[in-house]
C-alpha cells in the first residue's frame, strides 16, 4: 500500500517512525538531539536530495564557490528536501534566506543540514521548514564547499541516500531508507491507530499495566 505525503504529515509523527524503524532493526535512522527545527510547530516530509560539504579555507580566484549549490537549489523539484552534509558544521551556515526563497519557491518539502543556519527571521516568516545544526552567521564560502550532489552521505552521522524518505517535526528527524520504506509506514500507521486506543483508554481512567497488556504499546 502507497502513502501519500499528506496523509503521511497529517497522521505520523518522528517518535513513532522511530520505534517503527527500532522494529525493523534500523536502529541508527534519528539524527541526533543538536538537529532541530527553526519552527517547532512545523512538520518536514520529502524525498532527500544530498550535499557533501568539504570545508576550506580560501576561495580560488575566478571560481564560483556556490556552483553546485545553485545547481542543486535550480534543480529542485516538488517535495524535494535539500540535505546538506557539512565535514565542520561549526564552521559554516550553509543555509540562509535566498535559498529558502528559492527552494520554496519550487515547491521543496524543507532544508536539513547538520551545518548551521542564519537569517532565521526572515525564513520562519516565510513558514519553509528547516532543520538545522546551529546558528550563526557564517557564509559558506571560503570556509566549505560543495564537492559532490545526490550521492550517498553522512548527516550528523546518519546515513542518507538520494531518494531517501526524510521526516521532521518537534521530536528531530528520521531518514527511511527506500528499502524499507513500506514496512515502516504500514508499522507506523497501525501503531498510531493503537496508540489513540491506548490514549483513550488511560484518558478514561484504565491503568497503565491493563491498558498495555491489551495493546502492547508504550
Amino acid at each position: 500500500m502507497s502513502y501519500s505525503t499528506d496523509d503521511i504529515r497529517a497522521k505520523l509523527f518522528a517518535s513513532v517512525l522511530s520505534d517503527c524503524l527500532d522494529q525493523c532493526g534500523l536502529m541508527h535512522q534519528a539524527l541526533p538531539s543538536r538537529i532541530r527545527p527553526l519552527d517547532e510547530g512545523s512538520v518536514m516530509v520529502g524525498r532527500a536530495r544530498t550535499a557533501a560539504f568539504m570545508e576550506v579555507y580560501e576561495v580560488v580566484e575566478g571560481s564560483n564557490p556556490y556552483e553546485l549549490e545553485i545547481a542543486l537549489i535550480d534543480s529542485l523539484a516538488p517535495g524535494q528536501i535539500p540535505v546538506f552534509a557539512c565535514s565542520n558544521p561549526e564552521r559554516v551556515a550553509p543555509w540562509g534566506e535566498l535559498l529558502s526563497t528559492a527552494s520554496k519557491v519550487r515547491g521543496a518539502a524543507g532544508a536539513l543540514m547538520d551545518g548551521c543556519v542564519r537569517d532565521i527571521k526572515p525564513i520562519k516568516a516565510m513558514e519553509f521548514p528547516v532543520f538545522h545544526g546551529g546558528i550563526a552567521p557564517l557564509d559558506s564560502k571560503g570556509r566549505g564547499k560543495i564537492m559532490a550532489l545526490d550521492v550517498p552521505i553522512e548527516c550528523a552521522g546518519v546515513s542518507v541516500r538520494p531518494g531517501d524518505l526524510i521526516f521532521g517535526d518537534a521530536d528531530g528527524v528520521v531518514v527511511i531508507p527506500q528499502e524499507a520504506e513500506a514496512r515502516v509506514l504500514a508499522l507506523a500507521f497501525e501503531k498510531v491507530n493503537g496508540e489513540r486506543n491506548t490514549l483513550r483508554d488511560l484518558q478514561r481512567g484504565d491503568r497503565l499495566a491493563d491498558v498495555f497488556a491489551r495493546y502492547g504499546i508504550l
